[in-house]
């Protein structure tokens, strides 16, 4: 959510970012915000002023009693009970008027930075780095569904039954594979000084209004019945939601903070879920990164953030590009963000694999998120968060990079170690009949 302030002194500035970012339909909510606006300090001033009144007339009753003018005191105090109810009236109005500039602003897109292109979908987001290089397998090359099936390390048919599409069992090595990549994130971020935290797995709305917008809330979350609570979509929303409406000393900026979680998504809308495959699915895990910092440090910490994530992914040894998001392919609360991309030999094309966001203060608007500057003033924070890793999404890319020609799965060196030092997920092979005496 962006200051008022920008659309009370600049609203020409907030029409062309709303223009840059295709939503032309939008550009009337900066005009409609603007009059409400203007209503909810109109009817402030008078409220103000009634205080001001009362407060007046308050010295004069006073004042009227110490020189035993009885009469003037009576009338004084039958004006100053009028003016509570005259106040309360134009409060009733004010809130009225705060809730819907609150709605309609939430609606009204973040400035985007400078940096961002400009484009009018996904299709125009802009490669910035490829690494690593493709290999070129000589073989049939199978889908990850394909190959843990033939493995007998991924289940469908079973947890369709159980569960519905867009769940699976994962077992034996594979499972242990996913434990692996969850202890190698966990080790990597804490290495590069974040602190690990575990969060909840459920969270309350007031948070979720923070970081998603209505039709967010309803396509991808999964409500508690009877309970304000939502199982989290993503580790990111229970972490930064740590700080909803506190005022921080500039002295404990940066916060940097890795969390582990599993997370749950319900995957409405045009993507929909794999029917039989782990890289979409309604429940998956996920090590998530957030900062806390100062205006004028975010971007910095948006390099380290995506150079992290490129970091992990270069041990993984998986080829990988940085997409950048062009602007009409950021959502509203977004600044800047990039994606980084695996590459499938399958589809012979890259598959997101990690998200990077700078929200600059939007989002820390909304939760309440502040700090003291040097000077002593509340300023809202910027917060920015980054996929270290959802783990069902680089089994997808390990398993599809690193399969064999006879279907079995070479380990990345990385993750050996996690594994008891083993170096193929390989099909159980029948024991030979054992020769009679």
């Amino acid at each position: 959510m962006i200051d008022i302030k920008l659309i009370r002194e600049n609203p020409d500035l907030v029409k062309k970012n709303i223009k840059k970012k295709f939503q032309d339909e939008k550009l009337s909510l900066v005009d409609e915000v603007k009059t409400s606006d203007s209503k909810w300090r109109s009817l402030k001033a008078k409220a103000d002023k009634l205080r001001q009144e009362r407060n007046s007339i308050s010295k004069e009753i006073s004042e009227a009693k110490k020189s035993k003018d009885n009469k003037k005191a009576s009338e004084l105090l039958k004006k100053a009970k009028l003016i509570p109810k005259k106040i309360e009236y134009l409060e009733t109005q004010t809130k009225a008027l705060q809730t819907e500039i609150s709605e309609i602003m939430k609606k009204i897109p973040n400035i985007i930075h400078e940096s961002v292109p400009i484009g009018k979908s996904d299709k125009d987001n802009v490669e910035r780095e490829k690494i690593g290089v493709p290999k070129k397998l000589t073989f049939p090359i199978k889908g990850h569904a394909e190959l843990g099936e033939s493995l007998g390390v991924l289940d469908f048919d079973t947890s369709a039954e159980t569960s519905g599409n867009g769940f699976y069992y994962i077992k034996g090595d594979l499972a242990l594979l996913n434990q692996a990549l969850i202890s190698y994130a966990r080790d990597f971020m804490t290495s590069k000084g974040y602190e690990y935290v575990e969060p909840p797995l459920m969270i309350r709305k007031k948070v979720l209004d923070g970081v998603y917008s209505k039709a967010e809330i309803d396509q991808m979350s999964y409500k508690v019945q009877d309970e304000d609570l939502y199982l989290i979509a993503t580790s990111e929303h229970p972490l930064i939601g740590m700080f909803i409406g506190r005022t921080l000393n500039q002295k404990e900026l940066p916060i940097k903070i890795t969390g582990y979680s599993m997370c749950f998504r319900k995957e409405i809308g045009s993507h929909g879920i794999d029917e039989k495959g782990i890289f979409r699915t309604h429940q998956f895990n996920k090590q998530e990164m957030i900062v806390i910092c100062k205006p004028e440090d975010s971007y910095k910490y948006y390099d380290e953030l995506l150079n992290l994530s490129k970091e992990l992914f270069k041990k993984l040894k998986i080829p990988i590009r940085e997409l950048e998001s062009c602007s009409a392919d950021l959502s509203d609360l977004k600044a800047k963000g990039a994606d980084l991309e695996a590459f499938s030999p399958r589809q012979k094309k890259y598959f997101e694999i990690t998200s990077v966001t700078n929200m600059e203060a939007a989002q820390a608007r909304r939760l309440g998120i502040k700090f003291v500057d040097k000077d002593g003033q509340k300023v809202f924070a910027h917060t920015l968060n980054n996929t270290a890793i959802a783990t069902s999404r680089a089994l997808v890319a390990i398993m599809e990079n690193n399969q064999t020609r006879d279907g079995d799965i070479k380990i990345p060196a990385i993750l050996q170690k996690y594994m008891g030092g083993k170096k193929v997920i390989e099909s159980k092979k029948p024991e030979k009949p054992k020769k009679k005496k």
